[in-house]
Formats: C-alpha cells, structure tokens, sequence
C-alpha cells in the first residue's frame, strides 16, 4: 500500500506529518526523516486501531487485501517455448 504523506513545517521548528487517506493520521518531528520514521508508526497505530473497532461490531468482518497485479494481454506476454527457467 502506497500513502501520500503531507509534510508541513511547524511554527515551533521542525515537522507536522499527515495523512490525507487517514484522516486524524498525524505525528511531528524535527527533521524530515524523523517526521517520517514517526508518521510510519502513527500509521501502523492508525490501521491496527480501525480493525480492532470494527471487529468488535457485530456482523462485521475484516478482510486483507493484497494489491492485484496488472494482467497483461496475450498479445504481450512473452513467448517461452522452448525455454528453460
């Protein structure tokens, strides 16, 4: 899964991380890399804190699901005949 992280200087020095596809989704630090080593854990924090509230729902089910590989047409997918992997 692929997020889009927002990064905004703060007032008091350093850096406000958000993430619009998690809304409430937000961390600080004082440097870039700080910012995003913190938003990457608020996120993990984010994502376990919204599954664990919607099992707890009656009728309620939490699936995963993987990202889907693009499926190439025939017309390019690779002539193995004859090869050998």
């Amino acid at each position: 899964m692929v997020l889009k992280i927002v990064l905004e200087p703060s007032e008091e020095g350093g850096y406000t991380a958000t993430v619009p596809a998690l809304p409430g989704c937000i961390s600080e630090g004082d440097t870039i890399e700080e910012a995003m080593a913190n938003i990457r854990e608020a996120i993990e924090l984010c994502v376990e804190v919204a599954e664990e509230a919607e099992v707890g729902r009656e009728g309620v089910l939490v699936k995963e699901l993987a990202p889907a590989l693009p499926s190439l047409p025939p017309s390019t997918r690779a002539d193995c005949r004859g090869c050998s992997i």
